[in-house]
């Protein structure tokens, strides 16, 4: 009745209270408190877990007073710009942020690595202490501490695709462009966000604008424009939507271009539309960043009564030039007759010649002989051909 005994295992330690103050850490092994019943005192004892690494109470800094407690935690304590990784026995076992943490030194090995966030000197808190220095976390096993339970409470990542750019704004100042890669900050050092650019070549459909012709002629026309961004920070902080605004820019200068133009013209030439948009639009796409590769009218399309009409003018033009050509060609014809009729004419020998030509087609085919004298050959076949008859 005058002593309490108490037995602390080996993988633990007593935390011993007496009316509700912290007396002292109790080692392994069995302990005698003095406690006779008549002194009223009361005595509490709490075995605490060393295998569990981690030591939380809310008498912790009571504690921390005692030389012996101090001897037998390792205390990392950390500021609100500073973090910190535990790695116990070579495993990431904890990451940390501000506060102050205590862990049991035995059995396990410890290290502690810790980072400043605010841009300064790393913090150097004792035991294995290290860091960054930085706003960004860089690390040799970068993706173990990633998969860590608690990474995603403190740290957060922006993973950059091939062809793209990240602009990261911290408390609304632009700070960092990002390329290609995994980046990984710290959180809570202030509102951090960030805007993807694509830097690929990018094509907008403009398509369906309604347009009147210099000739007061209604159509629609869809554009192709192809562009790329050149600028990403000019193209993400001088307009609202850089897409939406080359979008807009190219309405207007297409139809600054075909309004001055007439139907004819147009569909004679479309190619050169197509090139006083580009020209037009390029030099406005650079205030906002960007840089048009290519334009191209994809189709021109009319209302149905034109296109009907525009099909009959279509027709009759063909149509004239068939005429045309016929007469060239029955022209040329009849030239050709006069030409060899003169030719015939000055020359008996080649009209000789031409007759037996004519004679050859006539007897094609047939089995008689004829005997010739002098004279006209062709008078002497009509005798003979009306002698026939």
């Amino acid at each position: 009745m005058l002593f309490r005994k108490v037995n602390i295992r080996q993988h633990e330690r007593g935390v011993w209270f007496r009316d509700g103050d912290f007396r002292r850490l109790l080692e392994p092994g069995r302990h005698r408190l003095w406690a006779p019943f008549w002194s009223g005192r009361r005595d509490i004892v709490l075995p605490a877990d060393t295998l569990a690494t981690r030591f939380d109470h809310s008498l912790l800094d009571v504690m921390l007073a005692q030389s012996h407690v101090r001897d037998a935690l390792h205390v990392v304590d950390l500021t609100d710009v500073e973090r910190a990784l535990v790695w116990k026995d070579e495993r990431l076992a904890y990451v940390l942020g501000p506060g102050r943490h205590a862990f049991w030194k035995t059995p396990y090995r410890l290290f502690v690595e810790t980072f400043r966030v605010d841009g300064n000197a790393s913090a150097g808190a004792g035991v294995g202490a290290g860091g960054s220095g930085n706003f960004w976390f860089q690390h040799p096993r970068l993706q173990v501490v990633l998969k860590h339970p608690d990474a995603g409470k403190w740290l957060d990542a922006v993973q950059v695709d091939s062809g793209a750019e990240v602009l990261l704004y911290r408390d609304g100042v632009l700070t960092d462009r990002l390329g290609q890669g995994l980046h990984v900050y710290w959180k809570g050092t202030g509102k951090v966000a960030w805007k993807a650019v694509d830097l690929r070549e990018q094509i907008a459909d403009v398509a369906g604008q309604e347009i009147i012709t210099a000739d007061k002629v209604s159509l629609r026309v869809n554009l192709l424009v192809t562009y790329q961004v050149t600028d990403p920070v000019t193209a993400m902080s001088s307009v609202g939507d850089y897409a939406q605004a080359l979008y807009r820019e190219a309405q207007l200068t297409l139809r600054a271009a075909v309004g001055a133009r007439t139907l004819d013209a147009l569909l004679a030439d479309k190619e050169s539309v197509g090139g006083e948009v580009r020209l037009a639009l390029s030099a406005r796409s650079v205030e906002f960043g960007v840089a048009v590769r290519g334009v191209g009218l994809r189709d021109i399309v009319l209302p149905g009564d034109m296109k009907t009409l525009l099909n009959q003018v279509i027709a009759a033009q063909k149509e004239a030039e068939a005429n045309l050509i016929r007469r060239r060609e029955e022209t040329a014809s009849v030239r050709s007759q006069a030409n060899t009729a003169k030719l015939l004419a000055d020359s008996p020998a080649l009209a000789r010649l031409k007759e037996l030509e004519l004679l050859k087609e006539v007897l094609a085919g047939t089995s008689a002989t004829f005997v010739f004298g002098e004279g006209d050959l062709a008078e002497q076949v009509r005798k003979l051909v009306k002698a026939k008859a």
